[in-house]
């Protein structure tokens, strides 16, 4: 099913398109590729829209929260703004703190329209070509973004992209979750997360990372024993302290790298990936987002798990690459699997 979402201040028109499987429904838009509603039931069976986005698409171009967006090529931040690949550098956009480039802007594929590859009732496929250079990364690039809702409660992102050169790929969601529902952001940080990383990868006051992986043994940045989000997230500790809360990589050390629970729904959300790194982020730069349905959605409104090769991987060798050959696929997949907690 489709629907017209409106039209952007260019001229184009963004839709929505709805697909479901069994009790879940999910919404997402032409526009960047991007989650707009999705709807899990509780443990009772109540449905509730448990991520946060805008009722209108000009919303999610002129925001810089990325709610819902597919991002790439490269997600997260790149140092300096520039890169060097098979020996040549390549200068990119500054748009994060006068000096870095985050994710792979100004020219975002959050704002573009995508084509729509494919549709059925329960998964559709969005393509994007990105020609050489674009964003300032090699190749003539085409990506593919499938969202699928699969039996068992689960939602399946898969991306997948080429290029006729050694590029950079590194593609994520950038969806923020409230499990008590996006309408009771006061609840966001109340959410019980449990990361299994044994390290977070260290970063600098202007969010780059330093190349040093460091334990998070018996500090604000340990999760492996399950805590509500914001218990610890004001410690005074270097990292939450330098990122203002959580804005940090983990190591994905087992699957599911991720799990969130919201005690009074019942919902839980296990995350499942390919990816060595998974970003947790929570919020600390939403300003009173006037979000859908006349919700504000307030600074720590929502948290974001974002899988992804380590931040400014492509500046350090030591740490996994995102780097792609020319004529290869790369492909990634995530999967939110839900269930419920015990009443």
């Amino acid at each position: 099913m489709s629907e017209i979402f409106g039209r952007l201040a260019n001229g184009e028109t963004a839709h929505l398109y709805t697909i479901h499987s069994g009790a879940m429904k999910a919404v997402v838009s032409n526009l960047g590729a991007t989650l707009i509603k999705l709807f899990v039931p509780d443990r009772e069976g109540m449905l509730s829209d448990v991520v946060l986005g805008f009722d209108k698409p000009q919303d999610y171009v002129e925001s810089g929260t990325f709610f819902g967006a597919t991002v790439g090529r490269n997600c997260n931040r790149i140092g300096g703004a520039q890169y060097t690949l098979n020996g040549k550098t390549y200068a990119l956009g500054v748009n994060d703190n006068e000096k870095n480039n985050l994710h792979s802007g100004p020219d975002f594929f959050k704002d573009r329209i995508w084509e729509v590859a494919e549709q059925r009732e329960n998964a559709i496929v969005f393509a994007l070509k990105s020609p050489h250079m674009d964003q300032g990364f090699p190749g003539n690039a085409e990506i593919r973004v499938t969202y699928s809702l699969e039996t068992g409660n689960t939602l399946r992102i898969c991306t997948e992209a080429v290029s006729d050169r050694d590029t950079v790929f590194n593609f994520t969601n950038h969806s923020y979750f409230n499990l008590a529902g996006h309408e009771k952001p006061e609840k966001a940080m109340e959410q019980v997360l449990t990361i299994p990383g044994r390290f977070y990868t260290v970063s600098d006051g202007a969010y780059i990372t330093t190349g040093e992986k460091r334990s998070v043994a018996g500090t604000a940045m340990d999760f492996r024993v399950p805590k509500p989000i914001g218990r610890d997230i004001d410690s005074d500790e270097e990292p939450t302290r330098l990122q203002c809360g959580y804005d940090h990589n983990f190591e994905v050390f087992t699957n599911p790298c991720a799990i969130l629970e919201e005690k009074t729904s019942g919902r839980s959300m296990a995350v499942f990936t390919d990816r060595p790194g998974v970003q947790l982020y929570s919020g600390n730069f939403m300003q009173d987002e006037k979000g859908k349905d006349g919700v504000t959605y307030p600074r720590r409104g929502g948290v974001c798990l974002e899988t992804q090769y380590y931040p400014n991987a492509i500046n350090y060798p030591h740490w996994p690459q995102p780097v792609t050959k020319a004529g290869e696929k790369y492909k990634t997949e995530t999967a939110f699997i839900f269930s419920f907690l015990p009443g």
